[in-house]
């Protein structure tokens, strides 16, 4: 647990692990600053210790202009210890209250209102409502130092419904405005890119061959040192790519023209990528368990994908046969169905795509053909269910499910234990251990475990 003891040495290291974890606010000048800041390090006397930037803001501090808290990683100190305010989290980050008020909120979240704030109060200092709004003006500063877009267009995509009130909430928030701060970028409009900034470790060469492993044509891609893929978002495709950057960063080349929802689309590209995960806490976990006495893996994050939808699908051709072999059919499934993009991208596969095919051109059982149909039914019925449900429909059980909500909803404690490849290294450790110490963390085990394989 973080205390001002670790804060203290964590900042004065300028330590990049705990670079989101918490801010440092300085009195004197009512600045609020990254661990990481090349600033000369203020006396212990003057600093307070914030665990989200939301609650600097809200406390009455700016951000720094020098190392900017617009880029540092999302903070995750309280990830698996609240499962529910993680997932509201998420759906914040994901426009959840910009498209619905707050009581709708709690009630998809299965709690009532006043709990919702009850947590958020007691975790991050402040209300759901304002955490969202300082993410949002968070967002549209980091956009205003990185790209080109105008002042008109970053405050839509940053989730606001007109100029004036993007300014006014700007002012607000962070005591500046909006015209202080712009920094003209060479990128253009068609292209737009941004800096994606993570805690170390990041053993992004080992997420490139899992994705290569599994990539589809016209889907995504990845090289030797980029990973890119389609997508549609709000009704608008696109297409992105990242590669490593500077140090502790990403760079992120986004063709997208949607004219609202960029925020929420860059915080669906993080969690694809799983960058704002706490590898310190994680691996300090896993390495205590006995299962991994020979080592782990540093900085091996969750490879994701773009939606439950597509990881489901993936899941129910993967079913009992090799990678490869599900990789022949999916492919012949893109083609068949896919919506081109351009020349050479197309998009996945609809639920309305399958559900009107006779999916002849896959080459399965015709169970198969009848679960894939049954699901896509499903989804276009319960767009918002959660995987789980998927179990009532027959030819779907736990690995399908728990697999769709690995890799397409990035959930953090998901523990393949039937996976084959799981059994495997397993037996390979030679070491049997109760999965729920590794919790809330049992996803990383489990990639953990696929990833020996390959030693």
């Amino acid at each position: 647990m973080l205390n001002n003891t670790v804060c203290q040495q964590a900042r004065l290291a300028r330590d990049a692990r705990f670079d989101g974890l918490f801010f440092t606010a300085v009195k004197s000048t009512g600045i609020y600053c990254r661990p990481v800041c090349p600033a000369r390090a203020p006396a212990e006397h003057q600093v307070s210790y914030y665990f989200s930037a939301a609650a600097a803001v809200a406390a009455g501090y700016r951000p720094c202009l020098r190392c900017r808290p617009d880029s540092a990683p999302g903070s995750a100190a309280w990830q698996g210890s609240q499962t529910t305010l993680q997932r509201a989290l998420r759906l914040i980050d994901e426009g959840g209250l910009q498209q619905q008020s707050q009581a709708a909120l709690a009630t998809r979240l299965g709690i009532s209102e006043r709990y919702l704030r009850k947590l958020f109060q007691q975790q991050l200092g402040l209300a759901p409502k304002q955490y969202a709004l300082t993410q949002q003006v968070l967002f549209a500063k980091k956009l205003l130092h990185e790209t080109a877009l105008p002042v008109s267009d970053i405050a839509f995509q940053a989730g606001f419904n007109s100029v004036r009130r993007f300014n006014d909430a700007f002012k607000q928030q962070l005591q500046l405005s909006p015209t202080a701060i712009r920094r003209r970028s060479k990128a253009t409009n068609d292209c737009i890119e941004l800096e994606l900034s993570y805690r170390p470790p990041l053993a992004w060469q080992r997420m490139l061959q899992f994705w290569q492993a599994r990539t589809l044509d016209g889907i995504d891609w990845a090289d030797a040192q980029q990973y890119g893929r389609s997508f549609s978002y709000l009704g608008q495709p696109g297409w992105f790519d990242v590669a490593p950057w500077r140090a502790n960063s990403l760079k992120l080349r986004l063709h997208w023209h949607g004219k609202q929802g960029l925020f929420n689309l860059v915080q669906h590209i993080r969690r694809l990528l799983d960058l704002d995960a706490n590898m310190l806490l994680i691996e300090q976990q896993l390495a205590d368990s006995p299962l991994f006495a020979g080592g782990i893996i540093n900085g091996l994050r969750i490879p994701g994908l773009w939606d439950s939808w597509e990881a489901g699908v993936r899941a129910v051709l993967g079913q009992q046969v090799s990678v490869a072999g599900a990789r022949t059919q999916l492919n012949r499934l893109v083609q068949a169905l896919g919506e081109t993009l351009g020349t050479d991208k197309k998009l996945f596969p609809t639920p309305q795509a399958l559900l009107s095919s006779d999916l002849q051109m896959i080459k399965v059982p015709n169970a198969r053909r009848d679960t894939l149909k049954a699901l896509a039914q499903f989804v276009i019925a319960q767009p918002e269910a959660e995987p789980q449900q998927w179990l009532a429909l027959k030819g779907i059980g736990p690995w399908t499910v728990n697999y769709a909500r690995l890799r397409g909803l990035s959930d953090s404690d998901i523990w393949l234990g039937g996976d084959l490849g799981v059994q495997k290294a397993l037996a390979k450790t030679g070491r049997d251990t109760d999965n729920s110490s590794l919790a809330p963390w049992r996803s990383y085990a489990t990639f953990q475990l696929w990833f020996s394989l390959g030693d």
